[in-house]
This record gives C-alpha cells, sequence and structure tokens, in this order.
C-alpha cells in the first residue's frame, strides 16, 4: 500500500496559507531559536559568570523548557476545534515580544542579584529561559497537528515540518556564530531574531484575516 504524498508544496494548508509559506515561516522559526540560545548563554554568562557550572545551568534550563513546551503543544494540538495556526501565531508573536526585552530583563536581574549564590543563579537562569523556551517547544506539535489536520498524512507532515525546523536551526546557529554576533553584537542580533518571530506570526495572522474575508457577491 503506497502512501499518498502532497504533489505540491504550493498548495494551502488550510486559512489560505500555501505549503510553502508554512516552511519558510517554520525554518526561520527555527533560526530564531538558535540564534535567541546563542545569544541568551552569552549574555547569562557574561551576568552571572562564564564557568561550566553556568554553562550547564543555561543549557539545561534550554533544553527543560523545550521539552516541557513539546508536551504543553501536544496537549493542546488534541483538543478539537481549537485555532492551532492562530496558536502559533501567537506564540511565535510572544516570543518575539520577550527577545525583545530579554537582554534588558537579563541584565536588570543581574544587577539586582549580584554576588548571589550558585542555587540562586540557578534558579534566576532557569526562570528567565524557562518561559520562552516553554513557548518555543510547543510550536512544532501545534504546527504538526495543523498540517497533519491539512494533508492527512502524518508521517509527510511531521517529517517535512521537523526538517525545515532542524534545518532553521542548522543554519541559525551557524549565522549566529559566524556572522551576526560578530557583525551586529548581542543586542542587533536579538533584535533580528525578534524581527523573524514577529514576521512569522504576523504572516500566519495575515493569511487567516484574509482567508476570512467576505468575498464580493455579484
Amino acid at each position: 500500500m503506497s502512501i499518498e504524498v502532497p504533489s505540491s508544496t504550493a498548495k494551502p494548508t488550510g486559512l489560505g496559507l500555501p505549503r510553502r509559506a508554512l516552511f519558510l515561516i517554520f525554518t526561520l522559526s527555527g533560526v530564531s531559536a538558535l540564534l535567541y540560545q546563542l545569544i541568551w548563554q552569552r549574555a547569562l554568562l557574561t551576568i552571572f559568570g562564564s564557568n561550566i557550572e553556568s554553562v550547564t545551568m543555561v543549557v539545561s534550563a534550554f533544553m527543560l523548557g523545550l521539552g516541557i513546551g513539546s508536551i504543553v503543544g501536544g496537549s493542546i494540538s488534541k483538543r478539537s476545534g481549537v485555532p492551532l495556526l492562530l496558536i502559533f501565531a501567537l506564540v511565535e508573536i510572544s516570543i518575539g515580544l520577550y527577545g525583545a526585552i530579554s537582554l534588558h530583563l537579563f541584565r536588570w536581574v543581574g544587577h539586582l542579584t549580584s554576588g548571589g549564590g550558585m542555587l540562586q543563579t540557578g534558579l534566576l537562569t532557569l526562570t528567565l529561559i524557562l518561559i520562552p523556551t516553554l513557548l518555543m517547544g510547543s510550536t512544532l506539535p501545534l504546527l504538526v497537528a495543523h498540517y497533519v489536520n491539512v494533508s492527512k498524512n502524518v508521517g509527510y507532515s511531521v517529517s517535512m515540518l521537523y526538517f525545515v525546523n532542524t534545518l532553521g536551526a542548522g543554519i541559525g546557529a551557524l549565522l549566529a556564530a559566524f556572522v551576526f554576533l560578530g557583525l551586529l553584537g548581542l543586542t542587533r542580533s536579538v533584535y533580528l531574531a525578534v524581527a523573524l518571530n514577529l514576521f512569522a506570526g504576523v504572516t500566519i495572522l495575515y493569511f487567516r484575516h484574509k482567508a476570512q474575508e467576505p468575498h464580493p457577491t455579484a
């Protein structure tokens, strides 16, 4: 028995959103996520100290948030009637808004807790990273569930979205390490990641609004 794969990536994925646009948006989402990870890791290490304990805390907090967020997103995606694309768009915008204030927030918290112990530092790092990474982790199950509903093909939906998001993450890691951080610095690099999130969220909202506009009658 053969599995039917959608023949054109230009076809809509619900609410008038073309598949190519959906794949591009999720690729950019992966780029922004890795930008944030590297930027926030460098910023937090500058504030709380650059040692193996601090590095471990930052990376652990990031991965914990992604894991829990994936569980939460998966739970939401199983509920019938949930507007998955709308939630995805709001999540992307929320990540961008947090990213816009993140470096200022990190510096403010670092100033307030200067000289704190390792436990305090670890809890603060966990709190600062957990909120946005919970949102990041929820995006994949939300988008997969939407795409499965549209394409009726679980294997194709999961593999393609996982591929484009991982591709974006790899691109983000390479560009952040070798281009953005060196040329733009932390602040402008984080604003670039913010722009990617806002672009993703606003694009989804645009197609959603366009699809819901009443068509003129003859």
